[in-house]
C-alpha cells in the first residue's frame, strides 16, 4: 500500500469524510458497472460545502471529526413519520431518561411525542440526562399523496403553443381554460398537463426554455390575458389598449399565418404596457383588499421576487416599482385558479396538471440573496446511454445541508405556492428529491458527482403539501433511476411516468412490453415535449431531422435501420393485439389504444399528436440550431392551427373520442404490476 502523503490523501480518508456530507466517490451507470470520482470533483464539492480538503492532514481530521460529531448527535437535522404508522415510546437512539418535546410550528402550542401529532412540520426537543440538548425538524405526513382516479385520460400541452384568435402572439391563461371546457365536456378528459409556467428571466432575448426559470415560485405574467383582468373594462385610456391589441393580434397572424417563430419578448412588450396602463385604473375595494390580503400572505419571498423582477426590468426605483411586480404576480395567480376551476366546472377529475421544474437559472430571483442554492456549481446528468458525455443543465442546486437548516421552508414554500391553483402537479426529475449530480464550475458533465438528500424528509413535505392541497403527484422518473427510489415514491402515492418508446423488457432481450405487465401507478404516454410527435417517430422524419442538423453520432443509415426496427416491433406488438395499424392516423390511434389496454391510471394524449403535427417543440442537444420552445401546434403540413382550428379538427375529435371511449370502458388486464 503506497503511503500517506501531503500532496494526495488516502481515498479512503477522502471517501470518509465524503461519506459524511453525502457526496458520493463512485456512480453505478448499470449494474455491473462502477465508475470512480474524480479526486477534484468530490474535493472540490466539499468545498463547496464548506470542508476544508487542502491536504491529506485536514481531510483525515476532518473526517474524524465528522464521524464523532454524527456519533455523539443526539437527534438528526430531521425526523418523518408517517401518520398512522407505528410510533415508538420516544426516538430511536436517545439515551434513557432523555426529556422530549414537539412544538407544533403553525402555532407554537407545546404537544406530546406520539401517534396523535397533527399532520405538519413541528421542532422536536430533546434534554439528554447529561445536559446535552439538540433540536431537528419533525415532519408529520400522511402516508400517502391523494390518490389518483381509477382511469382518467388527458392532453398534454405546451401552452405557449396554443394560440386561439384572441391570443397575443403566444398562448395565454384563457386559451388554457377555453382548451380544458372543450376537453372535459367533449371528450370526457380528466386533465391537461402544461410545460411550466414559472417567471422568465429577461434577456436580450430571454431564455425561451420554461425548465430555466428565474423562480418555480411566482408565475410568469406573460400567460396572463390581458382582456380578463377586471381593469381592463374600466381603463380611460381604450385607444391606447385597442391600439396595443390589435399589435397582439398582429404578432399572432404573424405565427399563424407568415410561419414565424413565437417570440415571447414581443408578445411580453406588448402586455407589460397593457399592464401599466391597468395598474393605472382605480381597484374596488374589493379588489384591493383581496390584493393586500394576498401580498401579506406571500411574505418575504414575494418582496424580494418583485423587487429583483422591478431592478432586472431596469427600472430607476425598483423598491418602489416593486408594487406593480407584486400585483402582476397576484393577477397571473387569479387567472391560474381560474383555469382550474374551469377545468372543474368541465367535469375533470384533476384538471391543470402543473410541471415544477428541476431547478433556477443561477442569476434567477429565487437564487437572489438565497443562501439555499450552492454557489459555482451546476446539476444535471452522468455519461448514460443516451448521452456519453453528461449533461450539464446550468442550474445551482439547494444546498442540503443549509436546506435541512431552515426545516425545509423553502421548498414548503415552493409546492404551497404551485399547489395553489394545481390539480396535480408534475416533477421534472423526481428523482432529484433523493440525490443530484453536481458538476462544479469548470468541469465537464462527466466529471460531476452526486450528492444526496434527505429524500425521506423530501418526500413527506411533498406528500403533506399535496394532501393539504387535495392534490395528485407525478414524478418524472424516466432514464436511470435507483430501483428504491421508484419503490418508495410508489409506497407514497407519487405516480410514475412511462412513455411507450422506453417500455421495454431490458433485462429481458429488449422487446416492447405487453400492456398487462405495465405498472398501473404511473401516467403513461406515447411521446413527450423532448421526442418526436407520434407521426414524425412513425415516418422516421425525426432522424432525418438530426441527420440534417448533424446530430448523429452515428452513420444515418445505421440511425435509420435502428429507428425503423425499433418502430416496427412495435407495430408487430399491435398487430398482434389485434389493433388497426395500417395509415398514420390509424397507427397513432392504435398506439394510444394500446396505452388504454395497460393498467395505467392516467394516459395522456400529447396534443400534437391529435392533429398530425410533426415537429418537436425541443431538440435536446441543440440551441440556436432549431427553434425550441417557439413552435406552433400545427397540422400534417406544418400550417400551424388556432385553437378554435384544432377544436373542430376531424383528425383531433377522431383520436380523443376513441381514447375516451376507451377509457370508459376498459379494464385493468390481469397481473398487472403495482411498480
Amino acid at each position: 500500500m503506497p503511503a500517506r502523503t501531503k500532496e494526495r490523501p488516502q481515498m479512503d480518508d477522502l471517501a470518509r469524510l465524503a461519506a459524511q456530507y453525502g457526496v458520493a466517490t463512485d456512480y453505478r451507470p448499470a449494474a455491473d458497472v462502477t465508475v470512480p470520482v474524480p479526486e477534484a470533483t468530490v474535493k472540490a464539492v466539499l468545498a463547496l460545502l464548506g470542508v476544508v480538503t487542502d491536504d491529506a492532514r485536514s481531510i483525515r481530521v476532518g473526517a474524524e471529526a465528522a464521524v464523532r460529531e454524527a456519533a455523539g448527535r443526539l437527534l438528526p437535522p430531521t425526523l418523518v413519520l408517517w401518520q398512522g404508522e407505528t410510533v415508538a415510546r420516544e426516538p430511536a437512539g436517545l439515551p434513557p431518561g432523555t426529556r422530549v418535546r414537539v412544538v407544533q410550528e403553525e402555532t407554537g402550542a407545546v404537544l406530546a411525542w406520539g401517534p396523535g401529532l397533527p399532520l405538519g412540520v413541528h421542532r422536536l426537543t430533546a434534554e439528554a440526562p447529561d445536559g446535552r440538548t439538540a433540536e431537528a425538524t419533525l415532519v408529520v405526513a400522511p402516508q400517502r399523496a391523494p390518490a389518483a382516479p381509477e382511469r382518467a385520460h388527458g392532453l398534454l400541452v405546451q401552452l405557449y403553443s396554443l394560440l386561439s384568435e384572441r391570443s397575443w402572439g403566444m398562448g395565454d391563461l384563457g386559451d388554457l381554460a377555453e382548451l380544458a371546457r372543450w376537453a372535459g365536456r367533449t371528450h370526457g378528459a380528466g386533465f391537461i398537463q402544461v410545460n411550466p409556467l414559472h417567471a422568465a428571466v429577461p434577456g436580450d432575448p430571454t431564455d425561451p426554455s420554461p425548465y430555466r426559470p428565474s423562480s418555480r415560485r411566482f408565475p410568469d405574467p406573460v400567460h396572463l390575458r390581458i382582456e380578463d383582468v377586471p381593469e381592463y373594462a374600466d381603463c380611460p385610456d381604450r385607444q391606447a389598449l385597442d391600439g396595443l391589441a390589435s399589435r397582439g393580434g398582429e404578432l399572432r397572424r404573424q405565427v399563424l399565418e407568415k410561419g414565424a417563430l413565437i417570440d415571447r419578448d414581443a408578445v411580453w412588450e406588448l402586455k407589460r404596457s397593457a399592464l401599466e396602463l391597468l395598474y393605472a385604473v382605480p381597484r374596488t375595494p374589493e379588489r384591493e383588499a383581496a390584493y393586500r390580503a394576498f401580498c401579506a400572505e406571500q411574505g418575504a419571498p414575494l418582496d424580494v421576487h418583485a423587487t429583483w423582477c422591478a431592478a432586472h426590468a431596469g427600472e430607476e426605483d425598483p423598491k418602489e416599482r416593486s408594487d406593480f411586480h407584486r400585483w402582476l404576480v397576484w393577477l397571473t395567480d387569479g387567472q391560474l385558479a381560474a383555469a382550474q376551476r374551469a377545468a372543474r366546472e368541465a367535469g375533470m377529475t384533476v384538471g391543470i396538471v402543473h410541471d415544477l421544474a428541476v431547478g433556477v437559472h443561477p442569476q434567477g430571483s429565487d437564487v437572489f440573496g438565497s443562501p439555499c442554492y450552492a454557489r459555482h456549481i451546476s446539476v444535471g446528468a452522468p455519461p448514460d446511454a443516451f448521452n456519453a458525455r453528461g449533461q450539464d443543465w446550468g442550474l445551482p442546486p439547494w444546498r442540503p445541508d443549509v436546506l435541512a437548516a431552515t426545516g425545509y421552508a423553502p421548498f414548503r414554500s415552493l409546492l404551497r405556492g404551485v399547489f395553489r391553483y394545481a390539480g396535480a402537479l408534475r416533477i421534472d426529475h423526481v428523482m432529484g428529491l433523493f440525490r443530484l449530480w453536481w458538476i462544479p464550475e469548470g468541469t465537464p458533465p462527466a466529471e460531476g458527482a452526486y450528492v444526496s438528500y434527505d429524500g425521506e424528509a423530501m418526500l413527506a413535505i411533498l406528500v403533506l403539501e399535496a394532501h393539504r392541497a387535495g392534490a395528485l403527484v407525478i414524478g418524472e422518473d424516466l432514464g436511470t433511476v435507483e430501483p428504491r427510489v421508484r419503490q418508495e415514491l410508489a409506497r407514497r402515492g407519487v405516480l410514475g411516468t412511462s412513455v411507450l418508446w422506453f417500455e421495454r423488457d431490458w433485462d429481458g432481450g429488449g422487446s416492447p412490453l405487453a400492456p398487462q405487465v405495465w405498472r398501473a401507478d404511473c401516467l403513461a404516454t406515447v411521446t413527450t415535449h423532448d421526442l418526436p410527435p407520434t407521426a414524425a417517430k412513425l415516418a422516421g422524419g425525426h432522424v432525418e431531422l438530426r441527420d440534417r442538423l448533424g446530430l448523429l453520432t452515428r452513420p444515418a443509415e445505421l440511425e435509420r435501420a435502428q429507428d425503423a426496427a425499433d418502430t416496427a416491433e412495435w407495430l408487430e406488438l399491435l398487430d398482434g393485439l389485434g389493433l388497426d395499424t395500417k395509415g398514420e392516423e390509424a397507427a397513432v390511434r392504435a398506439l394510444y389504444a394500446f396505452l388504454l389496454r395497460t393498467p395505467a391510471r392516467l394516459v395522456g394524449v400529447w396534443l400534437p399528436d391529435a392533429v398530425g403535427d410533426r415537429r418537436p417543440q425541443n431538440l435536446p442537444g441543440t440551441w440556436d440550431q432549431y427553434p425550441n420552445w417557439r413552435l406552433p401546434v400545427a397540422d400534417a403540413a406544418g400550417r400551424p392551427l388556432t385553437l378554435e382550428e384544432l377544436v373542430s379538427s376531424p383528425r383531433a375529435n377522431a383520436l380523443l373520442s376513441a381514447v375516451g371511449e376507451g377509457a370508459r370502458t376498459r379494464t385493468a388486464p390481469p397481473g398487472a404490476r403495482p411498480v
